[in-house]
């Protein structure tokens, strides 16, 4: 697929560089939908980067053909006055790329999807759409939503090779959108979509310095997503700004009858816009339990509580909260039994080229295509799913009433009402570790309560905080389910008052670092020395 980002014509190649050459940051999604920017100016502008920075970072999977004569439709229609009152409209977006569109075959990473071209769009891309947003192309993921193996290397898939992270790009973009992550950074597109099932929206927020946005599950469709489990799925927003989470957001939430968990979406809508001063009287629950031992970060977790009780926001401190033994276990059997069972029921929606329509038929398409699939890791968790019994099974279904109840009413809930709080912060995670496909991620444990709202299905925010050593770090604000606006509007308050994303360097490694170049460089000649005596 990644044949496309070689096919830009000369002439488009040629403006987009005068225009790189005029406009060094990248064209900002509110300036693109006023009409500020033209759609086709902007859209030349991020085909123009992704062909000159992406063969780095690997970011993107596959271009729209019809993107450009798209935007320029668009201008067309704005020029004319036939557009109709579209909130996005000409904005181009990037799509992870397990969510279908009708341009591009959907892989979720894999070969074993290479022809699944539905030629049909998600609801959620439907959606933005009409709304008049223009699908730029797909994004690289970890594959599978790096639900495959075990040793599994965040980025990495065998349809889009390795995404690395564009502020060190020896560094993990983190998964499973990853491309999204690492795009939006970039600067090759105004936005994207992610999805996430425990941490793949938040973490590549958290590691490539951008806003991502986990929403109350159940508020967005998942029709015509490739699945992992229906009880913690959900796409989410991965942008510059909070403002603009909150716009794709309002955009792509609904009921959709064809997804029963939102089923009461209507009735939770929430706003587009964004109140000021959101933090002023808020009181915020501080999770100490979740700061971890980084000192580094805890510094900078400081001077974000610093911000937000300058807005107004009244700090209340939550010391400790201890999960059930059987917390990860239970979650671990949710998920391999929901995937198993949801991902045969898409399977079966797929065209008929596509021959893998169980799990099974899975393990076996990598298993005899070893050197595509399966050459830094394998597919133990792809095993261990097949094992189970499913969606039907009694020990899956005592697992997730399990885990429902010890991370919402007991957990995410309690420490709301208990603490007489409106929100919940921690620090979002620790900085990107190295890229190793040998011995594969290497997390930094301990800070971040992401987990409990990827299992409670509730919101979940990040917003940049500053750096450890030019690396982005994130602040998290999470709340109650359906309490997305009130979550979006805090985060909003706190990102206007510290103004803390930063642009990528694109550096090789922290060699490259101006702040450590001179701490990791010898200033002796071992020549000279040994000369000398």
């Amino acid at each position: 697929m990644r044949f496309m980002l070689r096919a830009l014509p000369p002439a488009l190649l040629l403006s987009a560089a005068a225009l790189a050459q005029q406009t060094p940051d990248a064209p900002q999604l509110s300036a693109i939908a006023s009409g500020e920017v033209p759609s086709a100016e902007a859209t030349q502008f991020y085909l123009r980067r992704i062909t000159e920075r992406d063969g780095t970072t690997q970011a993107v999977l596959a271009l729209n053909p019809n993107a450009l004569q798209e935007a320029r439709a668009a201008d067309e229609a704005e020029a004319e006055a036939e557009a109709r009152d579209a909130p996005l409209h000409g904005v181009p977006i990037l799509i992870k790329d397990n969510i279908e569109t009708k341009e591009l075959p959907t892989t979720a990473g894999s070969y074993a999807l290479k022809a699944n071209a539905a030629g049909r769009d998600a609801p959620a891309v439907a959606k933005l759409r009409a709304a008049g947003a223009i699908v730029l192309g797909k994004t690289n993921l970890s594959e599978w939503a790096n639900f495959r193996s075990s040793d599994s290397v965040s980025g990495w898939s065998g349809m889009g090779g390795q995404t690395r992270n564009p502020h060190s790009l020896d560094r993990t973009p983190c998964g499973s959108s990853s491309g999204s992550g690492a795009a939006v950074a970039a600067g090759y597109a105004a936005a994207a979509l992610g999805t996430e099932t425990n941490g793949s929206v938040i973490c590549p927020a958290n590691a490539n310095g951008i806003v991502g946005f986990k929403p109350t599950v159940g508020l967005v469709s998942r029709s015509r997503v490739v699945p992992i489990s229906p009880t913690q799925d959900t796409i989410g927003p991965m942008t510059r700004s909070v403002a603009d989470a909150a716009l794709l957001l309002a955009v792509m939430a609904g009921s959709d009858p064809a997804d029963a968990a939102t089923a009461e979406a209507d009735a939770h809508l929430p706003p587009a816009d964004l109140p000021a001063d959101a933090l002023q009287g808020l009181r915020v629950g501080v999770l100490r339990f979740a700061e971890g031992d980084d000192p580094r970060v805890s510094a900078l977790f400081e001077d974000a509580l610093g911000v937000l009780q300058a807005q107004g926001a009244e700090l209340v401190e939550i010391a400790e909260w201890t999960p059930p033994d059987t917390l990860w276990e239970d979650e671990f059997l949710v998920l391999q039994a929901e995937f198993k069972t949801a991902l045969g029921d898409y399977l079966a929606t797929t065209p008929e080229a596509v021959t893998t329509r169980t799990l099974a038929d899975l393990i076996a398409f990598n298993a005899t295509n070893e050197a595509q699939e399966l050459p830094l890791f394998g597919q133990d968790i792809f095993e261990t799913s097949e094992a189970t019994g499913g969606m039907e099974d009694a020990a899956y279904k005592e697992a997730v009433a399990r885990m429902l109840t010890a991370v919402r009413q007991n957990g995410i809930e309690k420490l709301l009402a208990e603490n007489e709080v409106d929100i919940l912060v921690a620090p979002t995670g620790a900085p990107a570790f190295l890229i190793d496909p040998i011995a594969g991620d290497q997390y930094e444990g301990g800070i971040g309560a992401g987990w409990m709202a990827a299992m409670a299905g509730t919101p979940h925010l990040t917003v940049p905080m500053g750096t450890v050593q030019g690396l982005p770090v994130g602040v998290s604000f999470l709340g109650a389910k359906w309490d997305d606006g009130r979550v979006l509007a805090a985060g909003a308050d706190y990102e206007a008052a510290s103004g803390k994303m930063v642009a990528p360097s694109f550096r090789r490694s922290a060699f490259e670092s101006d702040a450590l170049k001179e701490a990791l460089t010898r200033d002796t000649d071992p020549a000279a020395a040994l000369s000398s005596d």
